[in-house]
């Protein structure tokens, strides 16, 4: 099975929450995972599987736990062609930038060569209470393409 990194961008929890409910169903199903709610460029395996949860914060910004993340990614351009990742954002629809940290983490690893798996998963958190549901239900897809 596949050892996955979650890394989570969260403000107020619940991209954190997500990834809980994720690593748990992971487990479960027989993978490794470990959990970054404060990602360091420096400490995480670049050739292996990162599923990203992230919500975005005021105008389409990351989350502060997150910032620093991407801003290393930005600055440090490393070569991620060996790594593959899935995403998932949170946001609210109401909005017009709406899932825009995922969308923009989602092109940044995309333009260092990191290999998006499946679709990325966009939940609205004003039809969907509880996120982990949707989650749960795009994490059944997603879990096929890993061996691939």
């Amino acid at each position: 099975m596949s050892h996955i990194t979650l890394i989570t961008g969260s403000t107020l929890g619940g991209a954190e929450y997500v990834a809980d409910h994720l690593s748990d169903l992971l487990e479960q199903a027989g993978h490794n995972t470990d959990i970054a709610n404060q990602p360091d460029l420096a400490q995480l395996a670049t050739d292996t599987i990162w599923l990203v949860v992230c919500s975005t914060h005021g105008a389409g910004d990351y989350p502060d736990n997150f910032q620093p993340f991407a801003a290393q990614l930005a600055s440090q351009q490393p070569d991620l062609s060996a790594l593959k990742y899935g995403i998932i954002g949170l946001g609210d629809s109401s909005y017009d930038t709406f899932c825009a940290a995922a969308k923009n983490i989602d092109k940044q690893l995309a333009q260092l060569g990191a290999i998006r798996q499946g679709e990325r998963l966009e939940i609205d958190v004003s039809q969907d209470p509880v996120p982990e549901d949707p989650a749960e239900k795009w994490l059944e897809d997603w879990e096929k393409l890993l061996d691939r």
